[in-house]
């Protein structure tokens, strides 16, 4: 029997491929091939995936990382990445830093805030003449600001980089990423030396004062600045696709704006920019589902696949802003994979699905979805513009 190959082709890019849970109907966890050609296991049922993020035998490292297979040409998840020796202890010390300045109290506290500067932005399109691409003037460069303002990084070095963000991103040439990566660590490395000498109210400034690794800073900072814009980048131009493709849900938000924070978690929920997975390395045998993943041996946790499993959500693929909250989404992972980032998404988010419609009742797209050009190559994939008009 021929091994499939991941990622399956999907025709709207709203829409989960139904080969994935044929799959998962058929096999549970199921062995499936990666782009780079290697075998993996592919995890796309919800209770299976949440069982595994929070398995202290899985990892990003590999007991022997040269036979580790491959998700892709990716520096961010085509491989293994750490020390099996030292990953948990690391991770934990980590999140130990980060988490003060991702808490859900202040981020809750940053949240009037983020709402005038999506107020800002919505002024700043408002005086544009229509067609306009909501893209560059508020899913782009909201998140930037806000994550700039967070971590103490300049503004006004926003195109720079997300130009190496985009390169740490891709997906088909692994020494182009590697080298972004390492160019992105030297210019936070900088930024944490100018903190040293100018400490200010910012997250860089608290790491240089609680580390003496600025190497360790420079990479956690760097993937930071590229998770907390790009990821949140995109759930905003889904998720502007996907009110304005189910109007009776726009309408309810039109009439209550008070239903964003549900918007936002169905949005989350259904929203998939990337289908290409989480690698995991397994660090000890695993029976899990009926099936023994053996130690070494990769799993690929595939959240927007988990998001849609009939077992957890009735009618899974029907947009639902009013959705009981009763099985929350894996977009974030679970357990000791949950993203810090994940309150600082949902300020923005909220604070951008509250306004963007009130303000604009009649936004719809200046071209058929089919034509929206889209990234490509890249982890995050997600639309290179979205024009609209009103």
């Amino acid at each position: 029997m021929s091994i499939p190959v991941i990622p399956f082709e999907r025709g709207s890019i709203l829409d989960v491929p139904a080969a994935y849970r044929e799959l998962r109907v058929k096999e549970g966890i199921a062995r499936v091939r990666t782009p780079a050609g290697d075998e993996v296991w592919l995890v796309s049922g919800y209770e299976d995936a949440r069982k595994l993020f929070n398995d202290p035998r899985l990892g990003r490292s590999h007991p022997e990382p040269d036979k580790a297979a491959r998700l892709s040409g990716s520096a961010l998840i085509g491989g293994p990445q750490g020390d099996v020796a030292t990953e948990k202890a690391e991770h934990d010390r980590m999140r130990k830093l980060f988490m003060p300045s991702f808490s859900a109290r202040r981020m809750k506290a940053l949240s009037d805030h983020v709402g005038s500067l999506v107020e800002e932005r919505l002024d700043h399109i408002a005086k544009l003449a229509p067609p306009v691409d909501l893209h560059a003037e508020l899913s782009f460069p909201l998140p930037v600001l806000v994550i700039c303002q967070l971590l103490g990084v300049p503004f006004e070095d926003r195109e720079y980089f997300s130009g190496v963000s985009a390169r740490m991103g891709d997906m088909l040439d692994l020494k182009k990423g590697e080298a972004a990566r390492e160019e992105m660590g030297v210019y936070v490395a900088g930024l944490i030396e100018r903190k040293r000498r100018e400490p200010a109210e910012d997250v860089l400034s608290d790491l240089a004062n609680e580390l003496d690794d600025d190497g360790t800073i420079a990479q956690l900072a760097g993937t930071l600045l590229f998770a907390g814009h790009e990821t949140t980048v995109n759930r905003i131009d889904f998720g502007v696709l996907l009110l304005l493709a189910n109007p009776g849900q726009l309408d309810l938000l039109r009439a209550d704006p008070a239903l964003a924070p549900g918007a936002v978690e169905e949005i989350l929920r259904v929203a998939s920019p990337s289908l290409h997975g989480l690698p995991r390395y397994a660090h000890e045998d695993i029976e899990i589902g009926g099936r023994t993943i053996r130690r070494g041996e990769a799993i690929v946790i595939t959240p927007g696949v988990a998001n849609r499993d009939e077992r957890i959500y009735p009618d899974p693929d029907v947009f639902d802003i009013r959705r009981p909250q009763t099985d929350p989404h894996l977009s974030f992972g679970y357990g000791p994979r949950f993203c810090v980032g994940a309150s600082l998404a949902r300020v923005e988010l909220e604070a951008v699905f509250s306004r963007l419609f009130q303000r604009f009742p009649t936004l719809r797209l200046a071209v058929p979805i089919e034509e929206l050009p889209h990234k490509v190559g890249r982890i995050t994939q997600g639309f290179a513009s979205l024009p609209v008009t009103w």
